[in-house]
């Protein structure tokens, strides 16, 4: 095991698994935060396990992920509507944390994968990572001023 792994093992057992315990309790603020910070969560676990296996082809899984993520949230979001309304999640906290995890292993992956494609595609990962789980913490928490429920 090295360093790489050992991290992606403490992100996927302690902050995914915290997630997991929202998601199957609690009140329906709790849960869908708690869905939202999950691929926040596992998507960078995922980025050091390329790293720690050598194997590319979990940075596209990845990727898939970062995109795939936050637009779930959103359909929940948008079908959560008038229950969330009455009750709003408040958690920006968690989701610059989560931001900021990712962020940073982004930035250490770049600076141990080089200048290349590959670096390209981490940070096309992480721009959608951390912009979708923002805009994403946004629509759960009221969506944006101005813009009409319909």
């Amino acid at each position: 095991m090295n360093g790489w792994t050992f991290v992606a093992t403490v992100a996927l057992g302690a902050g995914v698994g915290a997630t997991v315990w929202g998601v199957a309790t609690g009140p329906l603020r709790r849960r869908v935060v708690a869905q939202n910070l999950s691929t926040a969560l596992a998507c960078p676990a995922l980025l050091l396990l390329a790293q720690g296996y050598d194997r590319p082809s979990y940075v596209d899984l990845a990727l898939v992920l970062a995109l795939l993520g936050p637009v779930g949230t959103l359909v929940f979001a948008r079908l959560l509507a008038d229950e969330l309304a009455d009750d709003p999640p408040r958690a920006w906290g968690l989701t610059w944390a989560a931001a900021g995890f990712g962020a940073a292993v982004v930035l250490a992956l770049c600076v141990a994968e080089g200048p290349s494609r590959a670096m390209a595609k981490l940070l096309a990962t992480g721009a959608l990572l951390i912009g979708g789980n923002i805009v994403a913490s946004r629509a759960l928490s009221g969506g944006f001023g101005g813009v009409r429920r319909g």
